[in-house]
């Protein structure tokens, strides 16, 4: 099972654990980007602490995470994090304070942003990252870029190894995933409106559940293939 971005969206992400039930030998791939801009990025991280006892975890790193850690010792950095999202974060941390600090984040939070998460987990049939993988090299070899900032284009191309790709960061406003054959973005902006995705990955059906608490449940080979897609 992957998981879309959660941009401090924990009530959906709460809903949404509700509705698939992984057991405790079910592989859960959280695709990165739990902080910033929605409205409680202390509660999605204490939810995945928890959920590393639930079932077996593999939680990325998204460029969000990267930039958080970036911020400590680095004032530039952090007004930059601040702009994207990182105020609300940090508000999530000390809501009473006038303005909050990064010293608010706990320890065990910086722990597990700085050791607990992967920069990609890849299995036999799939291969899951962040942001985007360069189709012709292997993943060892990936740049931080790509991993972790590169957006999908139109005319996404497959993996070498022939390994479907599964993806968040490209945000689809639509709120529908972005589908490629070979390709596949959870993105679907959780914390703007739209839903938190989960792609139960051998079934290849899409759980979707908003803050609002709506849920709705699709077939991955229903949705369009994108123009550049295909197998």
């Amino acid at each position: 099972m992957a998981i879309g971005d959660v941009h401090g969206c924990r009530r959906a992400l709460e809903l949404l654990l509700e509705e698939v039930r992984p057991a405790s030998d079910d592989v859960v791939v959280m695709l990165g980007d739990y902080v910033d801009r929605g409205p409680d990025s202390w509660g999605v991280v204490e939810r995945l602490l928890r959920l590393r006892g639930e079932c077996v975890l593999r939680p990325l790193k998204g460029n969000h995470e990267v930039m958080m850690l970036e911020s400590r010792g680095n004032p530039v950095m952090e007004r930059q994090w601040r702009g994207h999202g990182g105020d609300a974060t940090l508000r999530s941390y000390a809501p009473r304070a006038w303005r909050p600090k990064l010293a608010d984040v706990s320890a065990e939070h910086w722990e597990f942003l700085e050791t607990g998460l992967l920069d990609y987990w890849e299995t036999e049939t799939h291969i899951f990252v962040h942001a985007n993988a360069a189709p012709d090299l292997a993943m060892r070899h990936q740049s931080p870029q790509a991993l972790f900032w590169q957006f999908l284009s139109v005319d996404a191309r497959p993996h070498y190894s022939g390994k479907t790709l599964i993806t968040g960061h490209t945000s689809q406003k639509s709120g529908m995933p972005a589908h490629f054959g070979h390709t596949t973005c959870l993105d679907t902006c959780a914390w703007g409106g739209g839903w938190l995705t989960a792609l139960l990955v051998e079934a290849r059906v899409l759980i979707q559940v908003s803050e609002e608490g709506m849920v709705r449940e699709l077939e991955l080979d229903a949705l369009p293939v994108m123009p550049g897609g295909g197998e």
